[in-house]
């Protein structure tokens, strides 16, 4: 079998409005052969938990107009519980297994994206990252962009469009929510004690932070892809040393 070339899954985290859809899509504009030379990724599927839980918030106000309990949320948009992020990051394993079982060898072909953002409020990275299946920790790598609180909100607040309050790239969030479930967040916290691995279910897996405070993935121009090529250049051999 011809040697790997490519990432099986890259992970992007991050607070909301920090950048990772506008990686991703900087990636869909890209030809096949400059993804896989200058960024190691392959024809790529994306795993957002975004969509998963809009659907949610849909369902729970189609319910509530029709007389019967919310399931998911409260009348403000909060989940019932934390155990329902959980569910979203296992949900998302689920739609990764269904991929790789429907296509032989598949990340011979595919490169597989998941995108999400956890704050220290509901869990924070350190629960979330539990409730990955052990086939997704084996196979991962993170890159992380960091963007402080005050760029977040900023960010947060351009890109909403009240017109499109379901789309990847112009959702958002009140002012109140973002503060309350992202201003704290604890990526810093957990790769203190190592500045390229972090141990996730007895596995180690290499991670790599993309600064974007000053905001190179808006534009989606050539600055966004030489410092993504510089990144996940050293994400790749954190992969391979793993």
């Amino acid at each position: 079998m011809e040697k790997k070339s490519t990432f099986d899954i890259l992970v992007l985290n991050a607070r909301p409005a920090a950048g990772k859809s506008e990686v991703i899509d900087y990636l869909k504009r890209c030809s096949i052969e400059e993804r896989q030379k200058r960024f190691k990724i392959a024809d790529f599927e994306e795993i957002d938990d975004f969509p998963m839980l809009w659907t949610w918030f849909e369902e729970d106000d189609i319910l509530q107009k029709m007389g019967l309990p919310r399931i998911h949320s409260d009348e403000q948009g909060y989940f019932k519980g934390d155990h329902l992020w959980h569910l979203l990051i296992r949900r998302m394993c689920f739609e990764y297994q269904k991929k790789v079982a429907r296509i032989p060898d598949y990340h011979q072909t595919y490169t597989t994206i998941f995108e999400f953002s956890r704050g220290s409020e509901h869990g924070g990275y350190r629960e979330a990252y539990q409730h990955l299946s052990k086939d997704v920790v084996e196979r991962m790598a993170i890159l992380y962009l960091d963007v402080s609180f005050s760029e977040s909100l900023r960010k947060n607040r351009a890109r909403f469009n009240p017109d499109k309050p379901d789309s990847i790239l112009e959702h958002g969030l009140p002012d109140a929510k973002l503060e309350r479930m992202y201003k704290e967040v604890d990526w810093h916290d957990l790769v203190r004690d190592d500045p390229a691995y972090i141990t996730i279910q007895g596995v180690k897996v290499p991670y790599v932070v993309f600064e974007n405070e000053d905001d190179v993935t808006t534009a989606r121009g050539d600055a966004l892809g030489d410092r993504l090529e510089a990144r996940l250049q050293t994400l790749w051999q954190g992969w391979c040393n793993r």
